[in-house]
């Protein structure tokens, strides 16, 4: 087994819990807030895609570097190798994003139990995300699911309109830029509720704003639109 820890994929340090609209998720998010100190080992959270899991595994990994722990954020439908996961264990928080990725992959449900049982016995801290509840996922390893199924589990839920609206106008501030109700919700009609589509395109009005030097208008955003048409 090789003891070599692998190279940091950054996590995204623009995802925090500073800019995550709880909702309904208000338990989850401040069992999250809590670790490491809870002394929960195990947290897995579970929902649809685009839900915020990703957003929540990224915000645990900034708060613990701000605590000075070691954590690393890992996204399984970007990873070709389950080696990666050697020497892992000697980090204080994973994170594994879309753990669902590997079910079924002998290779990659053997190496997530061994790093598993490692990490465990050095008391460190787990959080995973699925598209849904671990005991449902297609895991052919019988003892990788039971362990899997420890801990916590949290489905998230999703955000209501209002909520959503109010997530972009927290980007668009972050942004630089104010985004009125109205716009919002023009924005919210006419595109898709995917939020990672809607924050992409709150990022190319951010640019054609600072351009074109006007403020952000409905007008102003019929006209950049049939310009792209």
């Amino acid at each position: 087994m090789s003891t070599q820890i692998p190279v940091s994929f950054e996590f995204r340090s623009d995802q925090s819990f500073d800019n995550f609209l709880p909702g309904k998720n208000l338990e989850l998010v401040q069992q999250l807030q809590h670790l490491p100190s809870s002394g929960q080992k195990q947290i897995a959270i579970w929902g649809e895609s685009h839900s915020g899991k990703t957003h929540l595994l990224n915000a645990c990994c900034k708060q613990a570097r701000q605590q000075a722990l070691s954590s690393f954020y890992l996204d399984l439908q970007t990873i070709s190798n389950p080696e990666i996961l050697d020497g892992l264990e000697t980090v204080e928080l994973v994170c594994i994003d879309n753990i669902d990725c590997i079910a079924g992959q002998t290779a990659w449900e053997e190496g997530l139990f061994g790093f598993y049982n490692r990490h465990q016995q050095l008391h460190h801290q787990l959080l995973i995300s699925s598209h849904q509840a671990i005991n449902n996922l297609a895991i052919q390893l019988p003892d990788l699911k039971t362990r899997l199924n420890w801990g916590l589990s949290f489905k998230l839920q999703s955000l209501s309109e209002a909520e959503l609206i109010k997530v972009l106008q927290i980007t668009a501030h972050q942004l630089g830029f104010e985004l009125a109700d109205q716009v919002a919700k023009y924005l919210f009609a006419r595109y898709s509720h995917d939020l990672v589509k809607l924050n992409h395109l709150l990022r190319e009005i951010d640019q054609a704003t600072l351009s074109a030097q006007r403020k952000l208008t409905i007008p102003f955003l019929k006209q950049m639109f049939n310009e792209q048409e």
